[in-house]
């Protein structure tokens, strides 16, 4: 079989009328479900989650990638897509929360509908169908004709108690008119376990995680339509446009500012530490930049790797809770988020990697920290020793903190000059004292004006994720940055 242009593939959208309804259960075990069937299966997920892209990428073999129109902008939502979906034959897309929940205050911005009509797709509603009969039909007649510009293809009834409960419901079903393409029973064996930020990581759970998907997909495999759901997809209309990349995508951008010290970021009395060492040189080959993975900091976006790539830089992966060095040659250091405090233990423990991080922060090359990796830079961690490169310590809250944010950056640094505005997403239980230090990395335009974060000689860090393709240049600045005098 020859595959589509990502433009044309054959994709539809799992969404549901509420979360907790199945869209994860449904979206990995459709995606592993094809894969099985031999077809190459492009997997994305509506908004910031890192997550469920862990167990689509487990699915199928591929990287999950998000598709955030609130992070990245509405304009740029075929354009990634049709970068991931690129030499596949069909694409599954995983919604967030309820079908039409999208950024507060903002309408149906970054919405599963809102994603789902950019992509010109066809729906499958998923309906947790436990505690009710006939009136699921009322639910999703309520859902097919709040925007018309919505094509619901199809229902997956989730959570059905018997043979006797499924006739009621497909009786109900039929007076709406819209097909029933799966019938799921009650499954506690698919379920995957959650903890304070939701599901636990793929990562985190090896072979416990395989047997989850597998089962995910043997359950989708036995109830529901999967040739009508590849049918589904083929309806899709065609996007117009091409695809992002991120090699263009920097060659036609200017060349960023070069980044000049904070006015924080005067070097510390010599009494109160090491004097900063030389910056590391890899003289005869691309700026080597290490970027964090294992099990404590798994959130990331594929799109940055691949920019940071296109700038110039040898991405290296590197496991704190088992290297107990950067990788020789690093001139950069990307922490994104993670779960740092789950494995406070270990990473304190790593001692000679503390000392490497905090080594290199000295020297002013550039460090990009997000959430977890905050966390990571900061004095200590629930009491526990961490790099130490921040005058800052941090701990566990009962308090979550979730939404998105527009941000501006408040002072000159690794990744944006001042003024520079980008959107993001803040996402924890945790806290830092103090939350900004005396140059902020952002102030935020929402929800409250307020100021977060750090920036301190070449070190850039905050709760705030951001998604550096809707702000290409960021990448590129950083590994300029990486550069030695």
């Amino acid at each position: 079989m020859t595959a589509p242009p990502g433009s044309a593939v054959p994709r539809l959208v799992v969404a549901a009328p509420s979360s907790g309804s199945g869209k994860t259960t449904v979206a990995t075990g459709l995606m592993a479900a094809l894969t099985a069937r031999g077809l190459a299966v492009s997997p994305h997920k509506v908004g910031p989650d890192y997550i469920d892209p862990g167990y689509h990428a487990l699915a199928t073999g591929r990287l999950g990638r998000n598709l955030d129109a609130y992070m990245c902008g509405p304009g740029l939502v075929g354009p990634l897509f049709a970068n991931g979906a690129r030499g596949c034959d069909i694409a599954v897309v995983e919604g967030v929360m309820g079908l039409y929940d999208g950024a507060a205050g903002e309408g149906e911005l970054a919405s599963t509908a809102h994603v789902a009509k950019l992509l010109r797709a066809p729906v499958v509603l998923v309906v947790d169908a436990s505690s009710q009969s006939r009136s699921v039909a009322a639910l999703v007649h309520g859902f097919v004709s709040w925007d018309p510009e919505v094509r619901i293809g199809g229902v997956i009834l989730n959570k059905v108690a018997s043979d006797r409960h499924e006739a009621l419901l497909r009786e109900a079903m039929d007076s709406v008119g819209v097909p029933v393409l799966g019938v799921l029973r009650r499954a506690p064996r698919v379920g995957v376990p959650s903890r304070h930020l939701g599901l636990v990581p793929v990562a985190e759970r090896g072979s416990e995680a395989v047997g989850a998907v597998a089962a995910m997909a043997a359950q989708v495999a036995d109830g529901c339509d999967v040739e009508a759901l590849v049918g589904l997809a083929r309806s899709a209309g065609v996007l117009s446009g091409a695809g992002w990349d991120a090699g263009e995508v920097l060659a036609s951008s200017p060349l960023p500012p070069r980044p000049v010290p904070s006015p924080g970021a005067a070097p510390p009395d010599p009494a109160a530490g090491p004097r900063p060492r030389p910056r590391p040189r890899t003289p005869d080959g691309p700026r080597r930049v290490a970027v964090a993975g294992g099990a404590a900091f798994t959130f990331s976006y594929a799109e940055h790797t691949e920019l940071l790539a296109a700038a110039g830089a040898e991405v290296v992966v590197f496991d704190p809770l088992r290297d107990e060095e950067l990788p020789e040659g690093t001139g950069g250091l990307v922490i994104g988020g993670g779960f740092p405090e789950v494995y406070a233990s270990e990473l304190s423990a790593n001692e000679g990697l503390r000392k490497s991080v905090a080594e290199l922060a000295l020297s002013g090359a550039p460090v990009a920290a997000e959430c977890a990796g905050l966390l990571y830079l900061c004095r200590e961690l629930d009491g526990l020793p961490m790099c130490g490169v921040l005058d800052a310590s941090a701990r566990m809250s009962d308090r979550l903190t979730l939404g998105y944010r527009d941000a501006v950056a408040v002072s000159d640094s690794a990744l944006a000059v001042a003024g520079t505005r980008m959107r993001g997403h803040e996402f924890h239980r945790t806290t830092v004292e103090p939350g900004a230090g005396a140059a902020p990395a952002w102030g935020m335009r929402t929800p409250e004006r307020r100021v977060e974060g750090f920036v301190e000689r070449g070190v850039h860090a905050s709760y705030l994720h951001t998604h550096w393709a809707a702000e290409p240049g960021v990448a590129r600045r950083f590994v300029e940055g990486c550069r030695t005098s």
